[in-house]
């Protein structure tokens, strides 16, 4: 049975992991859709204030150009993990690549896509310290506990 997937992905190993084992495991004839929430920080990047601290003033030209890098990698990501899929047996016209803009925050952006008609979530999780992610918390933890229309796929 064809199902709607959605895969949360950004530039990480542990996202490359979860197309991976989607790629092995989902139905073929399932609708991917690799989503990726991009944060904006081209606002700050134009802010011109006499507040902002003079190191930042004058890293803000090297700080902007990272923050592009970062969208470029994230492109080759979603792009390698499309060609991954589509070698698995996917067929390319089911497979969609959407990058959103931050809203809300990365997780809660993830269970807002999630829950709007989605059947299965697949996420990598990141590999921090089991008492960092008691204290704080991870955008995987968060998807897994805040996802209530579909099952989550935690890919170590």
């Amino acid at each position: 049975m064809s199902k709607k997937v959605l895969i949360a992905l950004d530039d990480s190993e542990n996202a490359k992991r979860a197309v991976t084992f989607a790629a092995g495991v989902l139905d073929k004839s399932s609708e991917v859709t690799l989503f990726s929430v991009l944060q904006d920080h081209k606002s700050i990047c134009q802010y011109n204030s006499p507040s902002l601290t003079p190191t930042f003033q004058r890293e803000r030209a090297a700080f902007c150009a990272l923050e592009d890098q970062k969208k470029v990698l994230l492109e080759t990501a979603s792009q390698q993990a499309r060609q991954e899929l589509a070698a698995a047996g996917f067929s390319e016209d089911r497979i969609h690549i959407k990058v959103k803009p931050l809203e809300k925050g990365v997780a809660r952006d993830i269970v807002n896509k999630a829950d709007a008609g989605y059947d299965v979530v697949v996420i990598g999780k990141r590999g921090i310290s089991a008492a960092s992610d008691f204290f704080f918390g991870s955008v995987s933890q968060k998807v897994l506990n805040g996802v209530k229309s579909a099952s989550v796929l935690v890919v170590t």
